[in-house]
């Protein structure tokens, strides 16, 4: 089974690297064009891994910023009236 694996993997690097002809052209206005959709997917994608990211993370950090103290008036007093003695 394994020796079968070995040549049948041997059999296809073979025909992937046969190289024929092909008489066609491509120009600048479809190979502009693959360019642009292909970094048009990839910019989506990390648009999307980025925004899956980023808006949790910025929520979690509004959290942990609202928990700070918030009457921060009294220490202010309390500091002032020590300094004064």
């Amino acid at each position: 089974m394994i020796k079968n694996k070995k040549i049948l993997f041997i059999i296809l690097l073979l025909a992937s690297t046969y190289c024929n002809i092909g008489y066609s052209y491509i120009g600048p206005g479809m190979g502009g064009g693959f360019i642009a959709a292909t970094l048009g997917i990839l910019v989506a994608i990390f648009a999307a891994l980025f925004a899956i990211l980023w808006f949790p993370l910025k929520r979690l950090i509004n959290k942990l910023k609202k928990k700070e103290p918030k009457d921060n008036s009294n220490n202010i007093e309390n500091n002032t009236d020590k300094n004064s003695d």
